[in-house]
């Protein structure tokens, strides 16, 4: 009885490390020029184990969009833009709180070279996931919620993608209140605080 949870965290160690790896390749090389051997390089294991989780790269692909997409909408969906209106720097921590949780995957994921495709997907599954709580709770029509989801997440995103790729002279906890600012109070909020 004991085996089960011991099989289970190899199992959750060996896909993270697989993880961990595709998203260091994709910051340094192109989705199409990574092979299963350069992933089962990096991640210490050898193809037999990759192809024990995974049958292929796209597999990988999937699991990561889905599992970004999953933990981002879950944060984005319990939001009441009602009331998050009034401290809405607490959508921005929950959503920090998720790329603290695995900092090295997610400097790999927005360290990625030319690999826009994949953010692009997310942001769009994200948008989509979000817009009808939006307008329900807001009732404002779906050209506006489409508007500003697309403005708050492409902007998210872009800025969490150059705080990875600077010298982080600032935290990414200081780095979401100013999000948090410019997607509420616009550019005046930054210029008045």
């Amino acid at each position: 009885m004991d085996k089960a949870p011991s099989t289970d965290r190899r199992v959750i160690k060996t896909k993270k490390a697989i993880r961990n790896a595709f998203a260091k390749l994709l910051s340094y090389k192109d989705i199409n020029d990574i092979t299963v051997s350069d992933i089962a390089g990096l991640a210490d294991i050898n193809r037999k184990t990759f192809y024990n989780y995974y049958p292929g790269i796209h597999k990988v692909i999937d699991e990561i969009e889905n599992d970004i997409v999953d933990s981002f909408s879950s944060v984005l969906g319990e939001i009441n833009f009602r009331d998050e209106l009034e401290d809405p720097y607490s959508i921005f921590e929950k959503l920090t709180s998720i790329i603290n949780t695995d900092m090295d995957f997610y400097c790999h994921f927005f360290t990625m070279n030319g690999n826009t495709n994949m953010i692009n997907k997310i942001v769009a599954l994200l948008k989509e996931k979000t817009k009808a709580a939006m307008i329900s709770q807001t009732g404002i029509d779906e050209t506006t919620a489409e508007t500003a989801l697309t403005f708050m997440l492409c902007g998210m995103m872009a800025v969490f993608q150059n705080w990875f790729n600077s010298d982080r002279k600032r935290s990414i906890e200081e780095i979401s209140e100013m999000i948090t600012i410019i997607s509420f109070k616009g550019l005046n909020g930054i210029i008045n605080t």
